[in-house]
């Protein structure tokens, strides 16, 4: 059976439920991915096509590893820390949710290639090494919590819209059995429920909506950097990319009912809960590209492309009404589904440039772009993805632009001092906006050691609907925040 998520819920990336189905909703989710960096890369607002020569080259730009002259390896530690504030009928709720994980580790070992007896030693192909590496690329741990009392409608609503709409729906089925809506029979049009709901300014629902979320996305990369004449730098890099995403929503309501009871109307207290768990598991594999010219000493002119990334998806979802209604009974039901599909993500095409001052630092800036209208979702027997995944992908999404601008400077012998700022596309056509990240950190390199530490602000708001309902669907305005601290311990060798 095809089913669909019906409750809303905000992330970082901006993205909206809204009453299409889950799938091109977490198709989006999961394309907006960034590229996993060590503090450093972090800190100048992840800007890295263009200035080469950090560990982020190898899950980022592959050529920046042609700029290595000695081996290294890292490993970079994050502390995550999500506030979301959510407005919802005139009432505000406030959520959190911290956690911590290894952002980045990666290594490159230098290989100098032999020049031929007699030639000069900085002309031709002088380096080919090999990088290989772990980052994280996204984070879905957040929580989100919004409710207040609704004087215009109710989810049994919604229920009831799903009954006149199919003859046959489990989910109205249910909601029929817990007496959330009642039988007003049209032998004319077949139009048989109506809501056992009391809606006035006396009686409203009262309802609330919990999300919790949980997981990440990560890669694995295997690269390769070469370096021809210390001004043309090449690299591809093979990823093996992995989905690990959990999500709960539980939307309550509680209010009274009138239904017929030994053919006599009666009002009963009742309190319902519409609760969706959800489990998604994804591998796939993509590839990189990259190119760093330098037409003077100074100036890095960089180009990235990323491939689609090209998943195989394990879906399971579990979905509960349950209900208690006063004097007379509790009822429960729920369903499990479980799913493979196929999906695949838009590609990337990324540019940079860079200005290096001499022993003072650098300035750098890149444009990324991607349409995540491209994103497809591939059917298997028991899933036609065609019908109307892939159709609302290309109606609700669109192309987005990801700038990130940063600056490091040189602090004396040791120390540096470094400043970004990077603004996330808004992925969707209508809803939703963009990310906007600020970042600062300072950085400390002495013989084989250096430490870079980083702190990043990150912004976002949405529009979601725990249900619709014609003109009466409520709506939430989640304003959401990300504060992550990073740490990177390299060595050199």
């Amino acid at each position: 059976m095809k089913f669909k998520h019906i409750l809303s819920a905000m992330a970082m990336v901006a993205i909206a439920k809204s009453s299409f189905a889950q799938y091109s909703q977490d198709a989006i989710r999961f394309s907006t991915t960034q590229p996993g960096s060590t503090a450093r890369i972090k800190a100048i607002g992840n800007a890295n096509v263009a200035v080469g020569g950090d560990l982020t080259s190898v899950s980022g730009n592959p050529a920046g590893l042609g700029f290595f002259t000695r081996s290294e390896i890292s490993v970079t530690p994050e502390l995550n820390i999500f506030k979301s504030k959510s407005d919802y009928l005139g009432n505000t709720t406030n959520d959190s949710k911290n956690n911590g994980n290894l952002n980045n580790a990666a290594a490159v070992f230098y290989s100098q290639l032999s020049t031929a007896r007699g030639a000069k030693k900085t002309e031709g192909w002088l380096s080919l090494n090999f990088g290989l590496g772990y980052s994280r690329t996204n984070n879905f741990y957040d929580n989100t919590t919004y409710g207040g009392n609704n004087r215009a409608s109710s989810i049994s609503d919604y229920y009831t819209d799903r009954a006149n709409a199919s003859g046959t729906d489990l989910l109205a089925d249910w909601a029929y059995a817990h007496k959330l809506v009642r039988d007003y029979r049209d032998q004319n049009n077949n139009q048989y429920y109506g809501s056992a709901v009391i809606i006035d300014n006396n009686t409203p629902a009262v309802q609330r909506n919990v999300i919790t979320r949980s997981g990440g996305q990560s890669e694995f990369n295997l690269s390769l950097g070469a370096n021809n004449s210390n001004k043309f730098y090449v690299g591809a890099s093979l990823g093996i990319a992995t989905i690990n995403y959990n999500s709960t929503q539980v939307f309550s309501e509680s209010g009274d009912l009138s239904y017929l009871q030994n053919n006599t109307n009666v009002t009963r207290g009742f309190q319902s809960a519409f609760m969706q768990d959800q489990a998604t598991r994804g591998t796939g594999a993509n590839i990189k590209l990259g190119m760093i010219y330098k037409p003077v000493e100074a100036l890095r002119l960089g180009l990235n492309f990323t491939s689609p990334t090209w998943y195989n998806m394990e879906d399971t979802y579990r979905e509960t009404l349950a209900t208690d209604v006063s004097g007379d009974n509790s009822y429960r039901n729920s369903e499990v589904y479980t799913l493979n599909y196929d999906l695949r993500t838009p590609l990337k095409v990324a540019g940079g440039i860079a200005y290096f001052f001499k022993n003072y630092g650098f300035i750098t800036g890149d444009v990324e772009y991607v349409d995540y209208s491209s994103a497809r979702l591939m059917s298997n027997d028991s899933y036609d993805a065609e019908y109307e995944d892939n159709p609302n992908i290309r109606t609700f999404y669109k192309g987005a632009i990801n700038t990130r601008v940063g600056a490091e400077a040189r602090l004396g012998k040791f120390a540096y001092l470094r400043g970004g700022y990077n603004v996330f596309g808004n992925p969707m056509k209508d809803n939703g906006s963009n990310i906007k990240t600020a970042s600062g950190g300072l950085g400390f390199r002495s013989g084989h050691y250096s430490v870079d530490a980083t702190y990043l602000h990150s912004t976002g708001s949405n529009t979601v609907f725990p249900y619709e309902v014609g003109d009466a669907s409520p709506s939430a305005l989640i304003n959401g925040t990300n504060d992550n601290l990073y740490l990177t311990v390299s060595y050199r060798f």
